[in-house]
């Protein structure tokens, strides 16, 4: 778990400008540190330098958007992460051994491979299937206190059980439980993976790990099934609906809603939220 608010900050910091020709000098100014003191205080924190979380989550999240806007270049996939077309190439190659048009051609083949599941069998559904369900809602921005990790989903249920128990004093009848990720686990390593786990509280809550989920226009999954089998879900929404729609995803973060949860059987219901622009 991240607890230093300052790494938290710059992870944020990064996260929003990814698309720009972002340095280590950039994100230590933004905290207010100096580059070395930063960057030693950054990879204590999550296990890399700052200048290899930056390349890291700019090739995945561009491998992202090759996977979700089929109709956009890779040339211009590129561009928006800061890359020129030859560059691009090479350290897509260097990061994921194949080229970023490789990648896009075996993306839906990959896509349906679980993660950590191996003896789950990944069924995606049908774009009717799933276009019969997803609505397109305007969602209200969410106070909330959350909990960062970067790691692996199958700790997933033991640190909700730790977050809840940490927190209980804040949870009412009102309260909404988030888990805001940022990235697909059929492109990250699964143990690399960055998600805050979140509950809403007032706005006047006293401690200091609280920020604000942005709502807006979204797409709405509404899931009800094994939390195992969630992953499909989200490639179904990946890998199907999202190219065949033509609508893209804007930079906010994608969030689920829990709804309903049974520890003893593993079932879930839940709003898969994607922010669209």
């Amino acid at each position: 778990m991240i607890t230093n608010e300052v790494i938290n900050h710059a992870i944020d910091y990064i996260l929003q400008h990814l698309g720009e020709d972002l340095s280590v000098d950039d994100v230590a100014a933004e905290c207010h540190f100096s580059k070395y003191y930063f960057n030693r205080m950054f990879k204590e924190e999550t296990g890399e330098s700052v200048y290899a979380f930056i390349k890291r989550l700019k090739l995945e999240q561009s491998a992202f958007r090759l996977k979700v806007e089929p109709g956009k270049t890779v040339t211009d996939i590129g561009y928006d992460f800061g890359y020129s077309p030859s560059n691009y190439s090479w350290v897509f190659r260097q990061q994921y051994q194949t080229s970023p048009v490789h990648f896009r051609k075996r993306i839906h083949q990959a896509s349906i491979q679980h993660p950590f599941y191996h003896d789950t069998r990944i069924s995606m559904e049908t774009f009717e299937t799933c276009n019969q369900k997803v609505a397109i809602k305007t969602l209200p921005d969410y106070f909330v206190l959350y909990e960062r990790r970067i790691g692996s989903y199958r700790s997933l249920s033991g640190q909700w059980e730790d977050f809840i128990r940490r927190y209980q004093e804040y949870v009412t009848k009102e309260t909404l439980f988030f888990e805001r990720t940022f990235d697909d686990p059929a492109i990250t390593d699964i143990d690399g993976c960055l998600y805050d786990i979140c509950m809403s509280v007032n706005s006047d809550c006293p401690l200091t790990n609280t920020c604000v989920i942005e709502g807006g226009k979204c797409a709405v999954y509404p899931y009800k099934g094994l939390g195992k089998h969630i992953y499909a879900a989200y490639q179904t929404l990946f890998t199907v609906w999202l190219p065949q729609t033509g609508l893209c995803l804007d930079n906010r973060s994608g969030f689920d809603i829990y709804r309903k949860v049974d520890s003893d059987s593993g079932y879930m219901e839940l709003d898969i939220c994607l922010p669209l622009k």
